[in-house]
């Protein structure tokens, strides 16, 4: 019965696993609030004013004109909000509509901030398949903003407070064309000049942030660049029990021999222990499980890095994350650029990584990464042969059984000769029953004897459990398989069954495999625990994703079917059949 201890230890284990992760989601702190580290190293220039509460430093005293200071940004007064309306947080300028051939974005002449992104090809959920999903958006109760803009010493300078122009309120990519630029400008009317530019791809949820800064003054001007990520916290709808979807900021924070290391902090987290960090190179952004807003400095530019609560009118819980870069002198009758990369869309593991280094780190697929990652890219390429992500899920169930076939072949051989050592073993608890440690020293000699490895048939279960929690978190993590369908009532695979027809076929499965092992010798408790397992296993699978019940159930026939064959091999071999008690 060893194997049977086993089988229900791995599948407590399981169970175990999944509570645990959602007591880590749910109530135990991160690894930042245990060790929270920041940076040595400063910003060699001009970064005064910044304290790791404040907001964006120097915003405040950038000018005295009124509603220059950030303090009026979430506080718009009740007369702003439209009757009838979403109300925005933030207040309204003229909005200049760009469509791409990912995205349909407004930014906004007040600040020049990115105020609507949605992601055109991206349902919003399977019950809209065909409204695209909007990331950015600057209404309630799913507020969520890029700003940017320049800091300057003694001076004004545009921020995400300011009025820019705009030549044209229309922009569309057009056929051919892999680029499209939209220009937004201000000056002082003493010399000071600033286009600001974001430049589209296409093919690419990048977006190019450019400050073009004309200073014609007679003085030099010195200028921080800035972005700034801001939003209301989105609710964690759809979950999968036992685990929830990540929510909060993630960064690229440098190590002291010179590497880097992704760090993560939860959107909870912020109030008690808010991010600041000065250092060089690096990126940060604010994820939403399956999707990124992210802003990244150019490589090696000296930035200060922050996290932290802001308060949005009408919702609760706001936060904000981005950078601050270092003071940059313009001198008179010179030109300068400050540059920044935006990347605001899905996290498609073929885009993260090109964009920037490490990028492709916030899909997270948490201690099982060095599988789930292998297992993601046999995936995605049988998806690439086949164009289903179910049939990719089957095909990779097989590969993975063939991998495992001589593990199993050693699994049944164990049951096997498990079951010719049962009228033995049997007859040992006879004589020794009331005696465990003389029964354990008997059975200890009766597999010596015999050359019998009691554990060898449990080892290509404890293999594959890896593999099989690996495959949950791809499918919780990629977003490739959101609202992936695979047949008939199945419109997502990384969602639960709707009909639990999948828990049942896997329950029915689990039941054959047993009826097949329905010659082993066990005790009444025995027999009813084996009786109920199915049931309850069925029932746990329930709460799980789709596309993992279908790997499992495939996995299952598979194992049926190999197991038949094999015990026919033993039946030639006179291995399978039990010798009948003496």
């Amino acid at each position: 019965m060893d194997n049977l201890r086993f089988g229900l230890l791995v599948g407590v284990a399981v169970i175990c696993f999944f509570l645990y992760q959602a007591w880590q989601t749910d109530y135990a702190p991160t690894h930042d609030q245990r060790t929270a580290s920041h940076s040595a190293q400063q910003l060699s220039s001009g970064s005064s004013g910044s304290t790791p509460h404040s907001d964006v430093p120097d915003i405040a005293s950038s000018g005295s004109s009124p509603g220059n200071s950030d303090q009026a940004v979430g506080t718009t007064p009740d007369e702003n909000v439209v009757p009838g309306k979403n109300p925005s947080p933030v207040a309204d300028g003229k909005s200049i509509h760009v469509v791409t051939d990912k995205f349909d974005a407004i930014i906004d002449t007040h600040g020049g901030d990115l105020r609507q992104v949605a992601l055109r090809g991206v349902p919003l959920s399977r019950k809209q398949p065909k409204t695209n999903l909007r990331l950015i958006n600057d209404t309630l109760p799913d507020f969520f903003i890029e700003q940017s803009g320049l800091v300057a010493d003694g001076s004004d300078a545009p921020n995400h407070t300011t009025q820019y122009q705009a030549s044209q309120t229309t922009y569309r990519m057009a056929k051919g064309q892999n680029t499209l630029a939209v220009p937004l400008t201000w000056n002082d009317g003493h010399g000071h000049k600033v286009t600001k530019v974001y430049t589209f791809y296409r093919n690419s949820y990048k977006i190019g942030l450019d400050h073009k800064v004309t200073n014609d003054a007679s003085a030099p001007w010195s200028l921080s660049q800035y972005i700034r990520f801001w939003r209301a916290p989105h609710a964690n709808a759809g979950d999968v029990p036992f685990s929830h979807a990540f929510f909060g900021v993630g960064w690229y924070q440098a190590k002291p021999d010179n590497d880097f290391a992704y760090k993560t902090r939860g959107r909870d987290d912020l109030a008690s222990d808010p991010l600041t960090l000065n250092q060089s190179g690096g990126w940060i952004a604010m994820i939403q499980h399956y999707f990124i807003g992210a802003a990244i400095p150019p490589a090696n530019a000296k930035v200060h890095y922050f996290a932290r609560p802001k308060a949005i009118q009408g919702a609760t819980g706001g936060y904000a994350t981005g950078f601050v870069s270092a003071r940059q002198k313009v001198a008179a009758g010179a030109e300068a650029d400050f540059k920044t990369t935006l990347f605001i869309g899905p996290k498609y593991q073929d885009q993260l990584a090109a964009i920037a280094p490490g990028l492709g780190l916030t899909v997270d697929y948490g201690w099982f990464t060095v599988l789930a990652k292998p297992i993601f890219k046999v995936l995605d390429f049988l998806h690439s042969i086949v164009g289903n992500w179910g049939v990719a899920i089957i095909l990779l169930t097989v590969l993975i059984k063939a991998i495992f076939y001589k593990l199993s072949e050693i699994q049944y051989r164990g049951m096997a000769r498990m079951r010719k050592f049962q009228p033995r073993m049997a007859k040992l608890k006879e004589q020794y029953g009331d005696d465990k440690a003389e029964l354990q020293k008997r059975m200890m000699e009766l597999y010596k004897k015999e050359g019998f490895n009691p554990l060898a048939g449990c080892w290509p279960m404890l293999v594959q459990m890896p593999v099989f929690i690996s495959l949950y978190w791809v499918l919780r993590e990629s977003v490739e398989l959101r609202h992936a369908p695979f047949m008939l009532w199945i419109h997502d695979l990384s969602a639960p069954d709707p009909y639990y027809i999948l828990p049942v076929v896997f329950g029915v499965t689990m039941f054959l495999q047993q009826r097949l092992n329905a010659n082993v010798t066990m005790d009444p408790m025995q027999q009813r625990i084996m009786q109920i397992m199915p049931v309850g296993m069925a029932v746990f699978f329930a709460f799980f994703p789709a596309g993992l019940v279908l790997y499992w159930c495939t996995n299952n026939l598979l194992s049926i079917g190999q197991q038949w064959w094999i015990y026919r091999k033993l039946d030639a071999e006179g291995l399978h059949r039990s010798p009948a008690k003496s």
